[in-house]
């Protein structure tokens, strides 16, 4: 139901509206453990939805580094290699 939530923070470009918000809709999916809600709870899960991303957002534009921004395209390429070591690699 749930994948990891990627990290967001320090990236060149920054994460985009939709980074963020798929990584809150993953976040409140975990904690409800609805994949989908009901129509009962459709509202409460998509205000809950919508206050993460609020926080996330405000969680990002706050934060502070000196390291340099990261690189989507090398963190990625990192990601692959170290799932390919741990998975093996398909033919």
């Amino acid at each position: 139901m749930c994948r990891n939530i990627k990290t967001l923070f320090n990236f060149e470009p920054p994460a985009t509206e939709l980074e963020i918000r798929d990584a809150s809709l993953q976040f409140v999916r975990k904690l409800s453990g609805f994949s989908v809600p009901s129509k009962a709870n459709e509202a409460a899960f998509e205000r809950a939805v919508e206050e993460v991303a609020a926080s996330a957002r405000a969680l990002i534009a706050s934060l502070v580094t000196n390291a340099e921004p990261r690189n989507r395209e090398v963190e990625a390429e990192r990601l692959r290699a170290r799932s390919a070591l741990r998975f093996g690699t398909r033919p």
